[in-house]
């Protein structure tokens, strides 16, 4: 009886076995026959929900739903300039449905300046897939500041004391100060600030002598005559008369501001193949243009390749300067 008990069992155990083993066939055979995307693919963007990079992002997530047909889920993830929410895809299943738009402070900036919260590798541990838009640096001061440009500016710095606020410790705004006070050979003091908004509000109260923040946080302000532009990284046709540093005569530019978006390293080869043409079709789309122009943002398709690149070459600049400023050793 017991012997009959036991062959009972033994029968059922392979029978459970071979049941098991089936459905796994067939669920990697279903597997293996679909196609990415197989469900909504979550964008995750390192700032805080309203922030004009967030808006524009929006509006290329929109034509990149259209492109696949799937929804493009926003999810906001703002910390340590950038590096949190970057963290957190890295860290992210490679099966391409957590992806990352993301700019250059927490991709170069954050990991020269605080390697110990930036603790990815950007060039080992994300998959690049297409430069998506540019926004230009601007320093700006109060209309009401004694210095109406450049060279009054840096005067006024040379025999007093001069604050120049930025969106925190390691942004772009931070090596810009860091880019000034090389070419000019002025001591310029860095006010970082817990992002853009409190700094457009310590230069519109004339607390800080002057900021360096993204163009379309300061279009507004510029636009109504409450802070004058006195330099910019790149020309803009809405503001033709402010200088870049080369038209003033000096050899480095400042740093602008990019986005750029980002698979986990590892992902499907697939997953490549099927995002990168479909961002460029988004991100040059007409209508994104159209939406992000009010924002003083660009949009900017460039392929891996070329994002690489330009990340290895803003590395090596920032680095630099960091080492002579003695941010880092």
């Amino acid at each position: 009886m017991i012997r009959n008990l036991w062959a009972t069992v033994s029968l059922l155990a392979v029978s459970l076995l071979a049941a098991l083993g089936a459905a796994q066939a067939q669920s990697s055979s279903s597997t293996s026959s679909s196609h990415y995307p197989t469900g909504p693919i979550n964008l995750v963007i390192p700032l805080a929900a309203g922030d004009a990079t967030d808006t524009s992002a929006r509006a290329i997530i929109e034509e990149l739903s259209r492109e696949l047909k799937v929804a493009i889920v926003p999810v906001n993830r703002p910390g340590a300039a950038g590096a949190l929410g970057t963290d957190l895809v890295v860290k992210a299943p490679k099966d391409g449905h957590t992806i990352l738009l993301t700019n250059n402070a927490a991709l170069v900036f954050r990991t020269v300046l605080d390697p110990k919260t930036a603790t990815y590798d950007p060039f080992r541990d994300l998959a690049p897939l297409a430069l998506a838009m540019r926004s230009p640096s601007i320093l700006v001061a109060n209309a009401e500041q004694p210095y109406r440009n450049f060279k009054e500016m840096i005067e006024y710095g040379r025999k007093a004391p001069l604050g120049i606020g930025t969106a925190g410790v390691g942004s772009v705004g931070h090596f810009c100060i860091n880019t000034i006070a090389a070419l000019t050979n002025t001591e310029l003091t860095m006010v970082p600030y817990t992002g853009a908004t409190p700094a457009v509000t310590a230069v519109r109260g004339n607390h800080v002598g002057a900021v360096i923040l993204a163009l379309g946080t300061m279009t507004g302000h510029l636009k109504s005559g409450a802070v004058r532009g006195i330099v910019i990284s790149s020309k803009v046709s809405d503001f033709p008369e402010i200088p870049t540093l080369a038209e003033l005569g000096y050899s480095e530019p400042l740093f602008g501001i990019w986005t750029a978006f980002f698979a986990p390293a590892g992902v499907p080869p697939e997953v490549v193949n099927t995002l990168v043409p479909a961002l460029e079709r988004a991100i040059t789309a007409p209508s994104v243009a159209a939406r992000l122009k009010p924002l003083g943002i660009v949009p900017e398709y460039a392929p891996p390749a070329k994002l690489v690149a330009e990340m290895r070459d803003e590395h090596r600049r920032v680095s630099e300067l960091a080492r002579q400023a003695g941010l880092v050793k």
